[in-house]
């Protein structure tokens, strides 16, 4: 059986993190040139911004770098800038949007750079992306308030579910604005972790998470790694074209309301914390759901080894350094994407293509760009 585009694209990812961070080391300069006179502004707002997948880079990253540069970092996806961007600009604030685009061409993506240089006085912009002929990159690169930062090309996935593409942006992102903790010597480790992850797991033709019949899946984890969570979850919607319902929240979250949703039927995957703080939390959920026995499995993933988790199914990450939660975040979603991909061969759907309505696109489609009409 030929490969797919989504298995290539989820395969290569270890060697094109470090092609990507190699790539951003050679233009160090430029880009301390761009971004050190902005960064020495004290009141700078930092936005990481994209829409779906793109999006949730921000969302697993932001924590981390809001305590990296002390700036604040808020992570805001170009589809609640683009319908509300009075609640979330202010004209006298200097804003660096971060851009993240696989193709570059989402409307919304375009649209709010537009928005954010009309709404503020002070604007700049990085656009990390994948596509040196989209919209994004090409205008950046026609900018003087831009710095464009191109992905290798092979991480413009020809797969419909973003797989390569959203994981090297966030790694490029991570380089950018933390060189000394992220770059291609230190991430050398998390490439080798992932790729023994992807290499454990064969031919994919296994079952990553048991070959049980689930009928919903649910990831949790804390901080950034509930941006994590949210992309797996969006992995298997977007892959099983919806047949395997998937939902994501925090541990602590999942009590108040959303755990009412477990059944026989249900699988719920925990990415737990390497702090040891945040790990109380998570282990102390996980105890209660292999209590309550509701649900079908509860399979924790951990780079460190308790009773809690080895009392029940589980998966340990291959032997490494200690990582924090922004590295780990690679190693769950090497998981995620794999059971994701298998789920959508199981379903007898194209995972390339799963879409078979044609009403769900690689760019999206059918989007309004409103202009914005000053209002008192």
């Amino acid at each position: 059986m030929n490969m797919t585009w989504t298995e290539k694209e989820i395969r290569q990812q270890p060697e094109v993190w470090l092609q990507a961070l190699r790539q951003t080391e050679q233009q160090r300069a430029d880009l301390d040139a761009f971004l050190t006179p902005l960064l020495s502004q004290p009141n700078l707002s930092i936005i990481l911004t994209g829409a779906g997948s793109s999006a949730f880079i921000g969302d697993t990253v932001a924590l981390w770098l809001a305590q990296h540069t002390r700036h604040p970092v808020l992570a805001i996806p170009t589809t609640d800038l683009l319908t509300n961007p009075m609640d979330y600009l202010r004209a006298e604030q200097p804003t660096l949007l971060v851009s993240f685009g696989r193709s570059g061409n989402s409307p919304e993506s375009v649209a709010a750079v537009e928005l954010v240089d009309r709404f503020v006085e002070n604007s700049y912009h990085l656009v990390i992306t994948c596509h040196a002929e989209g919209a994004l990159y090409q205008n950046a690169q026609a900018s003087d308030n831009a710095f464009a930062l191109l992905m290798p090309e092979e991480t413009h996935d020809r797969g419909f579910a973003m797989t390569s593409s959203i994981t090297t942006m966030m790694a490029s992102c991570l380089a950018v604005f933390a060189p000394d903790a992220i770059n291609s010597t230190t991430f050398a480790d998390v490439a080798n972790r992932c790729q023994q992850i992807i290499a454990s797991q064969g031919d994919f033709s296994g079952a990553v998470f048991g070959d049980a019949p689930y009928q919903r899946v649910v990831y949790l984890g804390s901080g950034g790694l509930q941006g994590a969570a949210r992309e797996s979850a969006l992995k298997v919607l977007e892959l099983t074209a919806g047949k395997l319902a998937a939902f994501y929240e925090t541990p602590t979250g999942f009590r108040h309301g959303p755990k009412s949703l477990i059944d026989k039927n249900t699988l719920i995957v925990m990415f737990i914390s390497a702090h040891p703080y945040t790990r109380q939390y998570d282990l102390d959920l996980l105890r209660e759901l292999q209590r309550d026995g509701q649900a079908m499995q509860v399979l924790p993933i951990a780079d460190e080894s308790c009773a809690a988790i080895s009392d029940g199914p589980h998966l340990y990450l291959p032997p490494a350094r200690a990582f924090n939660d922004v590295e780990q975040a690679f190693c769950f979603l090497m998981y995620a994407q794999i059971f994701a991909l298998t789920q959508s061969i199981k379903a007898g759907i194209t995972p390339d293509s799963p879409s078979i309505s044609g009403t769900v696109n690689r760019v999206v489609q059918g989007v309004v760009i409103h202009p914005w009409e000053d209002q008192e």
